[in-house]
């Protein structure tokens, strides 16, 4: 018997569509099976396919188990894909949209998919994205959602901000255009106060142990000391994070990332600008992170290291990443071998501070000839520090017995971080903290193509929230957008408005949310 699919299949499509064989039921036991929804910036290809023939396999073993089954689809339509392809399409962002979302629907109802089409969403309506805005304003009432100046991934061409996921080897994902560093005033979402929440596996329980080790890496919680170095030069303290405070006896150098906020003013009044400047470019034009790896730039200031009040030179370098800690460290080339490296290069001090525990500390610094005569185990030959009578053949990262470390050389390196530490905080050389590699979540957009913030400005009252009895902030479909600019929405139909507090005049805010927020909770408003 030869099967015929253009008539089996349409035959129990259009039965299944008649009995609404698929709407969601309330009575009996729940099974809620979810796919990732689609982008409506093209078509769906066969990724999808397989994707969605999965999740209705699953589906339809749940209905005939006698399951009340939620199984929707929606639109994911916000966005710089949808919006570049409009633009290179001469067609609104609206009509691209709804237009692909109309033959992605056409697609999934073709492959016969168990969906209920009565769930269905499309994140760039209205009646969806005003949600966003509300969970925006309460964000704000409870101090998680705030605005500040940062340092972002910028795509000239595409002229907004990207999140890291969407640089791509220092290219624009979308463009292909490089990528450079810009400072914006933007919105942000504290995801770092649920950083321990995230981190409790008691919720993981049927998780691998691999997925909850990437978990952990991803949130890198780290507990330390934020050490303060004065930087007389610029009559300012630098903060410092470092999880090895037992070493402090021994930086010899200080090293901010290329992206740290103090790198402008630096260069503002350093004798070295045109050194700087030229380390700058060449970094931001690197394709790959390890071509720069050992390369640095002396800014020509120094820094005082708080403990023993010695003069330190203050670095640029590349291995220093401003995502992490303070986007600055202290050096200590003795003890990190990363500094070892940077050192040998640049011919800067390294002083030894840790030594084996087998060896014979000293309660007093050494004299220069007497300070590495120490066992086999210690990596270093004869002499010391960079300067000195021999030189380190690498960087001892092995716990050990603190010397050359004033009143704390003889302790254990594991009792000295404790003891180092409350020291600093008690004189506020330092103070004890946590860092996270987790970041807030930036999530302002300078694009038309996505959720107006719900926020506006006023003279008098500052930062004003838009009362929810206003919502939606509805984005205007009547401007001009060519991707190029600045933002669409900066125009006086969109923007003048009145203060809810005061009556006085006010502007709403131009940026627009980043098209992750609509695909964060779409889960929840299927149900």
């Amino acid at each position: 018997m030869n099967y015929e699919p253009t008539i089996v299949e349409q035959k129990w499509q259009k039965f299944w569509e008649e009995k609404k064989t698929f709407l969601t039921k309330p009575e009996g036991k729940k099974s809620y099976i979810l796919e990732m929804f689609p982008y409506t910036s093209a078509q769906i290809h066969m990724g999808h396919v397989r994707n969605y023939t999965i999740g209705d396999v699953i589906a339809r073993q749940k209905m005939m188990a006698g399951y009340s089954l939620l199984h929707p689809i929606g639109y994911d339509s916000f966005g710089m894909p949808a919006e570049n392809a409009a633009i290179k399409q001469k067609i609104h962002p609206a009509d691209w949209t709804y237009q692909n979302a109309e033959t992605i629907r056409r697609q999934l109802k073709l492959l016969g998919l168990s969906y209920d089409w009565n769930r269905e969403v499309i994140t760039c309506a209205p009646d969806y994205y005003r949600w966003n805005q509300y969970f925006f304003l309460k964000l704000l009432e409870k101090g998680l959602a705030y605005r500040k100046k940062s340092i972002a991934n910028w795509c000239h061409p595409c002229r907004t901000i990207l999140a890291n996921e969407q640089v791509i080897d220092g290219k624009c994902w979308r463009c292909s255009s490089e990528v450079t560093q810009k400072e914006l005033e933007q919105w942000f979402f504290r995801i770092t106060a649920y950083a321990d929440e995230l981190l409790n596996n008691s919720g993981l329980s049927g998780w691998p142990d691999r997925v909850k080790t990437m978990q952990a890496n991803w949130i890198g919680k780290s507990v330390g000391v934020e050490i303060f170095f004065p930087v007389p030069d610029l009559k300012q303290t630098l903060s410092v994070f470092t999880t090895r405070p037992d070493t402090i006896f021994g930086a010899t150098y200080v090293v901010l990332s290329p992206d740290h906020p103090l790198v402008k003013e630096i260069t503002a009044v350093s004798k070295n600008k045109p050194e700087i400047e030229s380390f700058l470019e060449r970094s931001r034009k690197a394709k790959d992170p390890q071509e720069m790896a050992k390369e640095g730039v002396f800014t020509g200031i120094k820094a005082r290291n708080p403990v023993n009040n010695e003069e330190i030179p203050l670095f640029l370098a590349n291995y220093v990443l401003a995502g992490y800690g303070t986007g600055a460290i202290m050096a200590v080339p003795a003890h990190d071998s990363r500094d070892f490296e940077f050192a040998k290069v640049y011919n800067l001090p390294i002083r030894e501070v840790i030594r084996p525990p087998d060896s014979s500390p000293s309660p007093t610094p050494l004299p220069a000839g007497e300070r590495n005569k120490i066992s086999q185990k210690s990596p270093s030959a004869p002499g010391g520090e960079g300067g000195g009578e021999g030189k380190m053949l690498a960087a001892y990262e092995e716990p050990g017995v603190l010397a050359n470390s004033g009143d704390f050389s003889g302790l254990p390196s594991a009792e000295a971080k404790e003891k180092i530490a409350e020291w600093m905080d008690k004189t506020n050389i330092g103070k004890k903290t946590i860092h996270y590699r987790l970041r807030d979540w930036c999530i302002s957009r300078q694009r038309y193509w996505g959720t107006p913030i719900p926020v506006i400005y006023c003279e008098k009252c500052g930062i004003v929230p838009v009362p929810e009895s206003e919502l939606p902030i509805i984005l205007p479909k009547d401007v001009a957008i060519t991707g190029t600019g600045g933002s669409p929405l900066d125009i006086a139909s969109f923007i003048d408005c009145t203060c809810p507090n005061c009556r006085g005049k006010s502007r709403r805010e131009t940026d627009t949310m980043d098209t992750f927020v609509d695909s964060s909770w779409y889960f929840l408003r299927y149900a």
